[in-house]
């Protein structure tokens, strides 16, 4: 088995806020980031399965570029991620939840499309802020 991975970028804003509390709370537990704010994303989509012997292929990168881009970022490119995303509706968009979404949508789709694995979504908020989700 190998991997491979596709990586993408994208601009969106978001707002790491409770509902249920008051402001004064969210800014104690989330600081300025309580506050809108945007990023310049990065997302790392990481396949693994067999290499067909036809093509030397996992699966044709062109390929997994499209369904990333259709499926994930023209639907999140500059966008305000609270309001403007249908799959982050009624979720706090931290990153954690965020990588969880991006999963819970690419996840059956390389699985019935292109019968290959989804191993890790990697999604970079800042330069010194990640998460990976193997979908555990």
């Amino acid at each position: 088995m190998i991997q491979i991975t596709r990586r993408e970028t994208f601009n969106a804003a978001h707002r790491l806020f409770n509902p249920k509390w008051d402001a004064e709370k969210n800014f104690e537990v989330f600081g300025p980031c309580s506050r809108i704010h945007g990023h310049n994303w990065e997302l790392f989509v990481t396949v693994s399965g067999e290499i067909n012997p036809d093509t030397g292929f996992v699966m044709d990168l062109k390929d997994l570029r499209d369904l990333v881009r259709e499926e994930i970022i023209d639907k999140v490119d500059h966008t305000y991620l609270n309001e403007d995303v249908p799959f982050l509706k009624g979720m706090l968009p931290s990153t954690e939840n965020f990588a969880i979404a991006i999963w819970k949508i690419i996840q059956p789709l390389l699985k019935s499309k292109y019968n290959v694995d989804l191993f890790k979504i990697k999604l970079t908020e800042t330069t010194n802020h990640f998460v990976e989700y193997f979908g555990k």
